[in-house]
């Protein structure tokens, strides 16, 4: 009589573990998961969440047939070496594809390409490693930036993309940079009407990635 009782709590643990399991195993299995690792354009800086660019790409992908969750792990500031150090708890496990968009803060304080291809290229590889699809996004430097460091800025993302075997968005604010009416009064910051820009045409992107994974 003793030893009888004694399973029942072991039992009942056994249960419980797979009940628990059972549920968080069953959504794995239906939704897919983009995360965008960024900086404050990943963040919605100066909109809403809803108006953000997380949620503008989550719903023109559902608008092509994609049925994907949009995570947004920007952090405003951040250049691609803040990326590097982040990236592997901020990109969390069940991503299926990650675009990473970040470079805008290396331009700006001018920091040396060569750093920035090397920050990124690590970061791929490390998403790489970790059996996630990954999209890189590009960025075109503003006309005021000196055209030497312009041409040599603008070479790192297609280089790490071919290098990495990965797609390559060209530029994240193509139709949206120097436009004033789509921009915020910062004149680098898109509004909600530019980020509609910017998620229009990622969403295509995206959802071809997402697709090439099963």
């Amino acid at each position: 009589m003793d030893a009888t009782p004694s399973r029942f709590p072991t039992r009942r643990l056994m249960i419980a573990g797979a009940l628990a399991a059972w549920p968080a195993h069953g959504l794995a299995q239906q939704r897919r998961v983009v995360t965008i690792l960024g900086d404050s354009i990943t963040a919605g800086y100066g909109l809403p969440a809803s108006a953000a660019l997380p949620a503008q790409v989550q719903a023109q992908l559902r608008k092509l047939g994609a049925d994907a969750v949009v995570r947004g792990a920007g952090v405003s500031g951040d250049t691609t070496a803040g990326g590097l150090a982040r990236v592997d708890f901020s990109v969390q496990r069940d991503t299926d594809v990650c675009l990473v968009a970040l470079g805008g803060n290396d331009l700006l304080q001018g920091i040396d390409p060569k750093r920035t291809q090397a920050n990124l290229d690590r970061i791929v590889a490390r998403l790489k490693t970790r059996k996630i699809g990954v999209v890189l996004a590009g960025l075109a430097p503003p006309p005021v930036i000196g055209r030497a460091y312009a041409r040599e800025f603008q070479a790192v993302f297609p280089a790490v993309a071919k290098a990495q075997g990965i797609t390559l968005y060209p530029n994240l604010l193509a139709g949206v940079a120097q436009t004033p009416r789509l921009n915020q009064q910062d004149g680098f910051h898109p509004n909600a009407q530019g980020v509609a820009v910017i998620a229009q045409g990622l969403a295509p992107i995206l959802a071809k990635a997402l697709a090439t994974r099963g």
